[in-house]
């Protein structure tokens, strides 16, 4: 029995310049943090008791004789990707719902990728984990989308991640002092609007404005060390606040979709409440929503918010890990 822990993730600044055919010409640039709140997987060898060969549990359960069966695409091509012989059983289990702007799919490829190595004693570094996630998903399962979410999930902890011209990736630790990143995390708010979403559909309308987008891509990459320089100086926490704002207004110009007027109006009035800024996590249309707010006004923020689920959250450093392995 294996079981991997693996961490959802927050992106700050520089979405959207983490897409390949967006940093092969002009470079991109990211900061975010894993988070702790995990997306857990088990793996066990299935005993040769049973009528079927894969037994996959997540929000169903697939009992099949042949892999070419299972409905899970990311389980199949995870399997076939590490010929695996015999029957499996794997389970998944989240502290947060997928489709939210979390990092929630890539998470669950990074976590059974990592379950899997294990399961076949291979060692492996978190920088593989990342690119073996990166090519299920995108070479084998098509999915359109950005990179940074494999890197950050595997990764963990705070950081600035660049993606260079030559497809290289760098994960860089934003080394603030511990009281820096506590004033940080007690100036965060987590709320979920309700509303799930397929990222890749406003995925595939972002790729096509690529060209459209150029000041807009640049300007965000900007405010990616503009941000860096926030957390390692002695400015207020709200200026980060006021920067994500600033980013947010630019990002829901990106494309169509990208928010709608029931997003606006939960942001509105998290603002009018006293949030500094904000943004929806992910690729838009939906999941969560990230507020900067000073910790005095906190409670006017939930009362004004109190329609939607609170998560209150510490930061993660671990990245993916195996937390039980029984041979």
């Amino acid at each position: 029995m294996i079981i991997t822990r693996t961490p959802f993730r927050i992106s700050f600044f520089g979405g959207g310049t983490d897409y390949p055919s967006w940093f092969q010409e002009n470079k991109g640039a990211v900061i975010s943090t894993s988070i702790d709140k995990f997306c857990f997987i088990s793996l066990r060898k299935l005993p040769p008791f049973f009528e079927f060969k894969y037994r996959v549990a997540y929000s169903k359960i697939e009992n099949v004789k042949c892999l070419d069966d299972l409905e899970h695409k990311a389980v199949k091509a995870i399997i076939k990707n590490s010929k695996v012989e015999e029957g499996l059983e794997i389970h998944c289990e989240s502290d947060l719902p997928a489709r939210s702007g979390i990092g929630s799919s890539s998470a669950f490829v990074v976590g059974l990728l990592n379950a899997t190595y294990s399961y076949q004693n291979i060692r492996t570094s978190k920088s593989k984990l990342a690119i073996d996630a990166i090519n299920i998903e995108t070479n084998i399962l098509n999915e359109i989308g950005g990179i940074q979410d494999q890197y950050a999930t595997s990764f963990g902890g705070l950081n600035l991640i660049e993606f260079n011209n030559d497809l290289s990736v760098e994960v860089k630790p934003v080394a603030i002092s511990d009281q820096r990143k506590k004033e940080l995390n007690q100036s965060l708010m987590l709320f979920f609007t309700g509303i799930s979403r397929n990222s890749c559909d406003v995925s595939k309308l972002f790729i096509q404005n690529l060209s459209a987008n150029q000041d807009y891509l640049d300007k965000l990459k900007s405010y990616v060390y503009e941000a860096e320089r926030i957390l390692f100086s002695n400015c207020s926490i709200a200026d980060f606040g006021y920067l994500l704002e600033d980013a947010w207004m630019i990002k829901r110009k990106l494309c169509e979709g990208i928010t709608n007027s029931t997003i606006d109006l939960i942001y509105k009035k998290a603002i009018e409440a006293g949030a500094t800024g904000g943004k929806l996590l992910g690729a838009g249309a939906g999941g969560f929503i990230l507020l900067v707010v000073d910790p005095k006004k906190r409670f006017q923020v939930l009362e004004a918010m109190k329609e939607y689920v609170h998560v209150p959250f510490e930061f993660d450093s671990k990245g993916s890990q195996v937390i039980y392995y029984e041979n």
